[in-house]
Order: structure tokens, then C-alpha cells, then sequence
């Protein structure tokens, strides 16, 4: 079974979806051995680990693909929704980006449909015109047959154009084909309802992570509320960066490792050095 029908049929099932968000070997490996059969290639984590700053739309396809490639091989079980930003162009250019998801092995894309470049300015993100917005996903759809790859298509209108235009889009989007809808920044329950129903009936993805200015339910009242899917950009990204600066606190403190570091046999077990130990005996030369 591929990638994209297995998430096919995880996401029929009644479960609520928790996706951790992911930005490489590491971060992939953890999730798949911590039991999530999924996880969100996140370009905000990927800004952090990569660039060591904001998710601006610095980050570029070739940064984000080999980031997925990294998340891929280090952990080729794991469903990786991965984040297709704006297609990184024109609807020509979403659907190169959606064809190398699809052959490389994801199971899932967001495209959006702010412009791009974006303005400069960290503040809001300005949408593409209404059909302008429907070509980019309409595009995505079609490069998607090739491999089967789900689409998930994001509307970010709800600050700059309202929630009415925000809605229109969603059902625009569903008109044309896209497997998942995701309205960003919902104000109250009662938009992320209106954005539910816009989906008539196909996933509806969350962002779930605290901090932004958009309504952030908790896992139990997101699936109340109709959400399909929740992932969690700062849920290992927040920890991580806590954990380093713990780590340096220490060393300048003149210890060898903060007090929440692991144990050495612990982290070694972790990174696979006795797996590989196991897998290079077939290659000793005997005597």
C-alpha cells in the first residue's frame, strides 16, 4: 500500500489525527518510535533548524525537499504530510513541487495561496485573488494523479480578506478536487464550524500550537468541533530549544550536562548504534 493510500485510510478512520511536526532525521525517528504513524513537515521548524530564524519565506524547495528527504530516510514508515508552502511559484512551478513530493514518497502536500514574494513585512500575509488561488490548487490536483499524493489545500484570507472570503475559497477548494482544507487563523469556534462545513464532509486541518493570534482549541474540543487532523509546529521545536539552552547554561556553569540531559546509554540506544552494529556483522570478513 502506498504512503498516500494509508493516510487515505487512517484518515477514514473515526480517530482524531495528532501530527507532530518534524524537520529531520532526528525529530522523524523519535516521532515513529514514539508511536505516531504521521507527522507534519513544518517549514516554520525547518526555518528554525536550518536558518536559525523566522518562517519568512526564506526557506526554499530545495531546503524543504531535502529536509523531507532526511525525514524520509531516517524514518520511511511514517506518513510526512509535507509542507508545499506556496508551490514556490506559478501553478507551473506547484505542480513541479507536487510531482517531487509524490515520486520522493510523501503522502500528503499543502499548497496555500498567499503571494509570494510576500511583502516585507512580518505582519499578515496578502492572498493571491480568488482565481488565481483556484488555478494554484487546481494545478495541484492534477500533478497529484501521477502519484496519488493528497492534496491539502490552505487558505491564509482570514486576517486580510474575512472569514466569508476565507469560506468561499474552502468550498472553491473542495469544487476542485483537494483531499484536506485548512482555514488558518480562525478567530472563534464558530469560524472554524463555518470552515468545517465548507468541507463538506472531507478532513479539515489545525494548527494547534499556542502562542499565535487564532483560536487554538485543545485536542478533545478540536475534534468537537469537526477537526480531522491537529499538528503541533512548536510542539518538539519549543522543548528542543529549551533543552540546548539548558545544555549551554550547564556547560557555562561548568558541568558537563544539564540535569534533563540523557543518559549516555539511553542517547546511544536512541541514535541506532546497536542496530547498526547488528546489520554491519553481516559484512566482517570472516578471520
Amino acid at each position: 500500500m502506498t504512503a498516500p493510500d494509508r493516510m487515505r485510510a487512517l484518515l477514514a478512520r473515526p480517530d482524531f489525527v495528532a501530527m507532530p511536526a518534524v524537520w529531520d532525521g532526528l525529530t522523524a525517528r523519535m516521532t515513529a518510535a514514539a508511536g505516531f504513524q504521521t507527522a507534519f513537515l513544518s517549514g516554520s521548524c525547518v526555518a528554525a533548524s536550518r536558518l536559525g530564524g523566522p518562517d519568512l519565506d526564506l526557506v526554499t524547495f530545495a531546503e524543504m525537499f531535502d529536509s523531507f528527504n532526511m525525514v524520509h530516510g531516517a524514518a520511511p514508515d511514517l506518513l510526512v504530510l509535507a509542507d508545499g508552502d506556496h508551490g514556490y511559484g506559478n501553478p507551473m512551478n506547484v505542480q513541479r513541487t507536487v510531482r517531487a513530493y509524490g515520486r520522493a514518497g510523501a503522502a500528503a502536500i499543502l499548497i496555500e495561496d498567499k503571494i509570494t514574494p510576500r511583502a516585507l513585512t512580518a505582519a499578515g500575509k496578502p492572498c493571491l485573488p480568488r482565481e488565481e488561488a483556484r488555478m494554484k490548487v487546481r494545478a495541484a490536483v492534477e500533478a497529484a494523479k501521477e502519484s496519488g499524493i493528497l492534496v491539502l489545500a490552505r487558505t491564509d484570507c482570514r486576517p486580510t480578506a474575512g472569514i466569508d472570503e476565507a469560506v468561499a475559497r474552502i468550498e472553491m477548494f473542495v469544487e476542485e478536487g483537494a483531499d484536506i482544507l485548512f482555514l488558518d487563523s480562525p478567530a472563534d469556534d464558530e469560524e472554524i464550524r463555518r470552515a468545517v462545513a465548507a468541507a463538506k464532509g472531507r478532513p479539515s486541518f489545525a494548527v494547534l500550537s499556542p502562542g499565535a493570534p487564532r483560536a487554538t482549541p485543545d485536542r478533545k474540543r478540536a475534534a468537537e468541533l469537526g477537526f480531522k487532523i491537529g499538528t503541533y509546529p512548536t510542539g518538539l521545536l519549543s522543548p528542543v530549544a529549551a533543552g540546548i539552552k539548558a545544555g549551554l547554561a550547564a556547560l557555562n556553569a561548568g558541568e558537563a550536562e544539564a540535569s534533563m540531559a540523557l543518559p549516555p546509554p539511553e542517547l546511544r540506544t536512541l541514535l541506532g548504534y546497536g542496530d547498526y552494529d547488528a546489520q554491519a556483522k553481516r559484512f566482517i570478513p570472516k578471520g
